[in-house]
């Protein structure tokens, strides 16, 4: 821990905070406890309705069960309506570790609401949890600016963004991942919004060769959102957030409508909030790129100014999280 403050405290300062977010319902997701943030860097704790998964980033990963099993503790006496525990072992040797076995209760959540939208989850199914909290700003967003526009949705795993633009009135959405799997789980949150499912536009592939193949068929979108992983390579490209996330951002500007916006999340942790600008000033240079707007991220991952205990890793500034979120306007040459 890097405070002497005990760990029951800790949480017990974290759930005040967060009383807002815990509707009566019990159908939201949030993050309860930021511990790199909030004095406990061993533990993060989310939680999906009615169920908590519980991070444990302890190194070896024996460190950390006596935390676990405090913490289990006190969401039980805080929060009884909790009725299932996943714990996911950051440092675990297997991927079915990593990725979570229930602990508790009988069966986790399968899905949220938030912003009124229903979005399906399957919390043991990857490492994190199919669907990520430090977006929520951008689905609020997204909901409230897409009404009537052509949104391309860029690795977008579970399609989350993709549903909260459709939730939002976009006219089309075309979601992009290379994991058909994750896609899947996009259409399960259409079923669930009782939205359309349009084959065709849910493309299973490589990023690099399938932007190309968009654009030789003169798609063209109004918005295209980029969130790609820290880093993934195949034969075709690499990925790699703190080195070539320029390259990404042009590769799709030729694919977003005059006046259109390119929405370019950098989740890189170890670069700073400094360095990301200075990329995205690297491409406004010609004029053609214009940063219009940073959406931070909600303070339940961030933690509260009351419950912080320290410095991040790397100073997000101007942004608030390591998650990085610009919206980009493009402009194109006339003729």
């Amino acid at each position: 821990m890097t405070t002497d403050m005990p760990l029951e405290d800790l949480l017990d300062r974290a759930i005040t905070a967060r009383a807002e977010l815990l509707d009566e319902q019990h159908r939201g997701a949030l993050r309860l406890f930021t511990g790199f943030a909030e004095g406990c860097p061993q533990l993060v704790i989310d939680v999906y309705a009615t169920t908590a998964v519980l991070h444990n980033y302890a190194n070896p990963p024996a460190d950390g069960l006596p935390l676990v099993e405090r913490a289990l503790r006190v969401i039980q006496t805080r929060l009884p309506w909790v009725n299932a525990c996943v714990l996911k072992t950051r440092h675990a040797t297997t991927p079915e570790s990593q990725n979570g076995a229930l602990i508790d209760g009988e069966r986790p959540a399968r899905r949220i609401r938030e912003h009124g939208v229903w979005y399906a989850v399957d919390l043991t199914m990857n490492r994190d949890a199919s669907f990520y909290l430090d977006t929520r700003g951008l689905r609020a967003w997204l909901i409230t600016h897409m009404r009537g526009l052509a949104v391309l949705n860029t690795f977008a795993y579970t399609g989350s963004l993709g549903v909260a633009a459709l939730a939002g009135g976009a006219s089309r959405v075309v979601q992009l991942d290379l994991n058909r799997r994750f896609l899947n789980m996009a259409k399960d949150s259409y079923t669930l919004n009782g939205m359309p499912i349009t084959k065709a536009d849910m493309l299973s592939g490589d990023f690099w060769p399938l932007v190309s193949r968009v654009k030789r068929a003169g798609e063209r979108f109004d918005c295209v959102i980029l969130d790609p992983p820290m880093f993934a390579a195949t034969e075709n490209g690499v990925v790699d957030l703190a080195s070539n996330y320029a390259r990404l951002i042009n590769k799709l500007r030729p694919l977003v409508t005059n006046g259109g916006r390119i929405v370019a999340i950098n989740n890189a942790l170890f670069l700073s909030g400094a360095a990301y600008m200075e990329i995205l000033d690297t491409v406004c240079q010609d004029g053609y790129v214009r940063l219009a707007e940073r959406i931070d991220v909600p303070e339940d991952c961030t933690g509260y100014a009351h419950t912080r205990l320290g410095a991040p890793i790397s100073d997000p500034a101007p942004f608030n999280h390591a998650t990085k979120i610009a919206v980009l306007e493009i402009r194109h040459k006339e003729g």
